[in-house]
């Protein structure tokens, strides 16, 4: 996280504007302080409304996220790891750069393979050993 925002892999800034945080009290150890501070901190995203998303960047967030991204097109990240709201919020962030730096690499396409010679040899072998275990099986003839 560097200047003033949100940096993603690949060159994309989003502004902290395009952020609002939610606080909760976290469950867990902690003492008296869980009852206290709200420490468990809820990101909210809004893909749908962001200014610095461009529409392809938009399409293939809503696709990929889509677990994560409510009926009004808000992705949620909740963390309640650590004890502080600020590691909290930071981790959030960190969290968010992840999903949304996985979210638009794009995906390479696979290249389909040619199986390799010996490879075939073994599975025609296989074929006539299985062949000749089943050849051996059904009723024993006498001898003529």
């Amino acid at each position: 996280m560097k200047g003033a925002g949100l940096h993603i892999e690949g060159g994309l800034v989003i502004p902290l504007s395009d952020f609002s945080f939610r606080f909760a009290r976290a469950g867990g150890p902690g003492g008296q302080n869980v009852n206290k501070v709200a420490t468990k901190v809820e990101l909210l995203f809004d893909v749908l409304h962001a200014r610095s998303l461009g529409e392809g960047q938009r399409r293939r967030i809503l696709e990929r996220c889509s677990p994560q991204i409510d009926t009004a097109g808000i992705l949620h990240i909740v963390v309640d790891t650590s004890r502080s709201q600020w590691r909290n919020r930071v981790q959030a962030l960190e969290q968010l750069s992840e999903v949304l730096g996985a979210a638009l690499r794009p995906v390479r396409k696979r290249v389909a393979s040619a199986p390799t010679g010996s490879s075939r040899r073994r599975r025609i072998d296989e074929k006539k050993s299985r062949g000749a275990v089943k050849s051996m099986r059904g009723r024993v003839r006498p001898e003529d």
